[in-house]
C-alpha cells in the first residue's frame, strides 16, 4: 500500500518545477486535538519547517470550528508549528462574509468557543441556520430548534461549516458536523451549503489569497490521474483510515491525496 502511494506521488509530482505553494489540512493531519490542546502528529512540525525552508507559499486548510482562528492558531503555535494567522483559512470568517453578502441573519449552531467570530453579526430574527462542530451542544433541544427555525422559513438556508463524518482526538473518534447537518436536511427537505472543505471556492480562495494559479500548487493538479479530478466532490478530508493504515495528508488546490511524508520529500527533491 505505502510502496503504491509514493509511485503514484512521483507521478503527480514530474512537473514539480513550477509548484509554488501548499494547501494543509490540520486536524488529524498535522495534529490529533484532544485533552490539553492535542498532539502533533510525529514529523509534522518538521515537514511545515521544510515546506517554507523550500520557499514553498503555503496555506492552513481547516475545517476547526471549536474556536476562533485566533486562538486555534495560537494552540498550534504552541505545539511548535510555524504558522500565523494569516495563513490559516477557516469555515467561520468565510461564512460572516456569505452573511453579510445575502442579508442572512443565522440561527447559530455552533461551539460556545466560535461564537465570538459572529459578533458583528446580525442575529435577530433569524432567517437561516449556520451548523458547526458544537460537540457537546449538539443536544436534542439545541437540534430541534435549529429544525425549527429552518422548517419556519419559506425558503429554508442551511450554512454547515464543512461536511466531515468524524474526526480523530486524543481519546477517540468524535461524530463531526456532518452527521448532524444531514439530520437537519433530512428533517427538512433541503440540501446544505457547505462553507469549507471541501467546497471548491473554499480552496480556490485560498490559492488565490496568494496570488497562485491551481497547477502551480503541490501536487501540481493538472497531472492528477483522471480519476482523481473527476472525483473530486466526493474526497474525503482529514483522518482517513484505509486498511487500517493511517496516512498523512497534503491538500492540493481542489482535493485531496493520502501520501505517507516520504512522498512529499519525493516532490520537494523533484523541484529543485
Amino acid at each position: 500500500m505505502q510502496r503504491t502511494l509514493i509511485s503514484m506521488m512521483a507521478e503527480w509530482c514530474k512537473p514539480a518545477g513550477r509548484v509554488r505553494g501548499v494547501l494543509l489540512d490540520i486536524s488529524g493531519v498535522l495534529y490529533d486535538s484532544g485533552e490539553g490542546g492535542g498532539v502533533p502528529i510525529a514529523g509534522s512540525t518538521e515537514a511545515v519547517r521544510r515546506i517554507k525552508e523550500a520557499n514553498l507559499k503555503v496555506r492552513f486548510c481547516t475545517n476547526e470550528t471549536q474556536a476562533t482562528r485566533e486562538k486555534f492558531v495560537a494552540k498550534l503555535q504552541n505545539l511548535g508549528f510555524d504558522i500565523t494567522l494569516g495563513e490559516v483559512f477557516a469555515p467561520a470568517p468565510a461564512a460572516c462574509q456569505i452573511l453579510k453578502e445575502r442579508g442572512l441573519r443565522p440561527h447559530l449552531l455552533v461551539h460556545d468557543d466560535l461564537l465570538p467570530e459572529f459578533n458583528q453579526i446580525d442575529q435577530s430574527n433569524p432567517n437561516c441556520v449556520v451548523i458547526g462542530d458544537a460537540a457537546d451542544n449538539f443536544s436534542y433541544k439545541n437540534l430541534n430548534q435549529a429544525f425549527q427555525v429552518l422548517i419556519g422559513l419559506e425558503k429554508p438556508v442551511l450554512l454547515s461549516l464543512g461536511r466531515g463524518r468524524y474526526y480523530k482526538e486524543t481519546d477517540g473518534m468524535k461524530l463531526d458536523v456532518g452527521a448532524y447537518m444531514k439530520a437537519l436536511e433530512y428533517a427538512c427537505d433541503i440540501e446544505a451549503e457547505v462553507v469549507g472543505k471541501p467546497a471548491k471556492m473554499f480552496f480556490l480562495s485560498a490559492v488565490s489569497d496568494m496570488s497562485l494559479e491551481p497547477d502551480q500548487m503541490l501536487p501540481d493538479l493538472l497531472s492528477f490521474p483522471a480519476s482523481v479530478c473527476v472525483s473530486l466532490p466526493s474526497l474525503t478530508f482529514g483522518p482517513h483510515r484505509s486498511d487500517s493504515v493511517a496516512y498523512h495528508i497534503i491538500v492540493p488546490a481542489l482535493g485531496s491525496t493520502h501520501i505517507p511524508l516520504q512522498a512529499f520529500d519525493m516532490s520537494l527533491q523533484r523541484r529543485k
